[in-house]
């Protein structure tokens, strides 16, 4: 029988595993976090404290295995000497147990989630994402196109570029009457909708196809899975590469497309700007999106910024791949629908404001160039002159 972690059997559990805390039980604090896995923040008396997650368990007593692909970016970045230098910028692992889908992690007390901090700050700092861009373009650069590296993460290229292009498709090319009997009435408007648009199921197609594979990907960068050091504004004046970030939550992390993550780190400042708008009856989508509480100018230094840190750091990706911002724009496009894949799956929702973000992830698919202004606020020469020089 699997085994199933829980407050009562966690201490246990951990000492039982390695990770001795040598602590009477009564006086850790253990508070359950909740998410999609089954979380348990540990507070032990020294003040330290201990994030340890399990996967859902099928029926079969198998987990899906996404613990596993965090684990496995780990490894890959400890077995090349060359890579170390990533480390500090990646969450703090100390332990995994692929049999029981457990993952321990050193919780970081001096960090907080970046999603939290523009919601609560409803503030933008374009210094924030240059040091994203920075990151993320070093990543990719220091990977792309290695073969020793491509071999450690997929060594079968055709099964993960396969696998890739499913994985981004979501599944909405088998759209039939089954929906009818998962979702609500609200929430058929989206399919009705996605369905209407030819263009947007040949442009999702077509961009899964343009997919290439070349280096390390997270395939799921959002603020989120970014933590933010809570002394960033001195740390990001110091003269050398910035510290005060980490990339978290591995586990869609694979040899990928880095338009990809470029992309979906877009797609979520995006979001932001469609989350703010005014929704009315009174109002067609137009208007809506002019009257946005936070509005896309307050937004645009931000994205601007994130690309130019990151080609700072990987000019040679202009040159490598022509077609690249337009492939950004498209995935920012992908990233918004995912999003409302979400609200639909855990909302059962899709209202005027999922209209207006199906609108523009339509824009962003189906006219990748013409939106290019749109997104950053600039054409794509002006985005890219300082790459050239």
């Amino acid at each position: 029988m699997a085994f199933l972690l829980s407050s009562q059997n966690v201490i246990e559990y951990l000492n039982q595993h390695g990770l001795n805390l040598d602590v009477d039980p009564g006086s850790v604090e253990i508070e359950k976090k909740f998410a999609k896995n089954f979380n348990l923040l540990l507070t032990l008396p020294d003040g330290r404290k201990l994030l340890v997650k399990q996967e859902p368990l099928k029926l079969d007593g198998k987990a899906v295995g996404e613990f596993f692909q965090e684990w496995r970016v780990q490894q890959f970045i400890q077995h090349f000497p060359e890579l170390h230098r990533f480390a500090p910028s990646l969450p703090e692992l100390l332990h995994f147990n692929p049999d029981n889908a457990i993952v321990v992690f050193n919780y970081l007390l001096d960090y907080c989630d970046l999603a939290d901090f523009y919601t609560r700050q409803n503030w933008f700092p374009a210094e924030i994402a240059t040091a994203i861009g920075n990151l993320l373009g070093q990543i990719h650069a220091s990977t792309y196109n290695r073969a020793e590296y491509q071999n450690f993460l997929a060594p079968d290229l055709a099964e993960q570029l396969a696998n890739h292009r499913i994985h981004l498709a979501q599944g909405l090319e088998r759209i039939g009457p089954e929906v009818f009997s998962e979702f609500p009435v609200e929430a058929l408007k989206f399919f009705s909708l996605y369905q209407r648009y030819d263009s947007l199921g040949q442009a999702i197609a077509e961009l899964s196809t343009a997919v290439q594979l070349c280096c390390l990907t997270h395939n799921d960068l959002r603020p989120n899975n970014i933590l933010l050091h809570q002394d960033w504004e001195t740390l990001a004046i110091a003269p050398e590469q910035p510290g005060f970030l980490r990339i978290i939550d591995w586990e869609r992390g694979a040899w990928g497309d880095p338009a990809l993550d470029l992309g979906l780190m877009i797609a979520s400042y995006l979001q932001t700007w469609l989350n703010s708008l005014v929704v009315s009856s009174a109002f067609d989508i137009q208007a809506s999106l002019r009257l946005a509480m936070t509005p896309l100018e307050q937004l645009q230094p931000s994205i601007n910024a994130l690309f130019q840190g990151y080609v700072s750091q990987f000019p040679e990706i202009l040159h490598h791949r022509p077609d690249f911002v337009k492939r950004t724009v498209q995935f920012a496009g992908l990233g918004l629908i995912r999003q409302i894949n979400a609200m639909i799956q855990y909302q059962k929702s899709f209202g005027n404001m999922g209209i207006c973000m199906l609108q523009v992830a339509k824009s962003l698919l189906c006219r990748p160039e013409a939106s290019i202004a749109t997104v950053f606020g600039v054409s794509e020469s002006t985005l890219t002159a300082s790459a050239s020089n």
